[in-house]
């Protein structure tokens, strides 16, 4: 009978402990922890890690993807495919891997202004990710259908990450007040734009970016 591999997150409480109910071998990934066995992303390097021997995989640097989610998103495949795939072949694809569709989908970039998309990411949460995928500065497009979530926890990493923000759609409103509320306690400005056609957002979009050196317009 085969063993099977149960891969998890060792950064995560409640998966950590499926360690107990596992059939078959256990392996871990980290991006907090250097871990004696498993696969970790350290000082923007993934590694794997033998008996507490780290051997250096790839730089973060080389990756298309941005992102820590998906750095560990990367080791996670490394995890479930090391013995299966050579990892020179690992290493190729990690490389040439673009993403998918409308996921911090990089478009192009025009004069000096990177264009993303990541219109998948329709959750505070999911955009919070997002932003802190960037080091450059970021132009924000964001809005759209309102799933009566919590808009709360966005407002201090916008304030913090981005530096134009264009709103448009239902949760436009909700977006602008949080912000507005955290740029009060915090005593900051932002330029914000609330739009209720997409004829010109790109244009605004633009302009703003073209401000900055290394602007980012990233559209959630």
């Amino acid at each position: 009978m085969k063993i099977g591999i149960l891969v998890l997150n060792y950064d995560n409480e409640i998966t950590k402990q499926c360690k107990n109910e596992a059939n078959g071998k256990t392996i871990f990934f980290s991006s907090k922890e250097k871990l004696e066995n498993g696969y970790i992303v350290d000082n923007n390097v993934i590694k794997e890690c033998e008996d507490n021997v780290r051997r250096h995989i790839i730089s973060t640097k080389e990756v298309l993807l941005k992102g820590m989610h998906n750095y560990e998103n990367i080791c996670a495949s490394i995890s479930a495919t090391r013995t299966l795939v050579d990892i020179d072949d690992i290493i190729k694809t990690i490389k040439n891997f673009k993403g998918v569709e409308h996921r911090l989908e990089f478009i192009r970039e025009i004069n000096g202004v990177k264009w993303y998309n990541d219109s998948i990411g329709t959750s505070p949460t999911r955009t919070i990710a997002g932003l802190n995928a960037f080091e450059e500065d970021i132009i924000l497009i964001a809005g759209g259908y309102d799933k009566h979530l919590d808009y709360e926890p966005i407002a201090k990493p916008i304030v913090d990450k981005v530096k134009g923000l264009i709103l448009i759609g239902q949760t436009s409103e909700k977006i602008y007040n949080a912000v507005s509320k955290q740029l009060k306690i915090e005593n900051k400005k932002l330029d914000i734009y609330v739009c209720k056609e997409f004829s010109g957002i790109v244009e605004t979009a633009y302009k703003i970016a073209k401000k900055r050196s290394n602007g980012v317009v990233f559209t959630s």
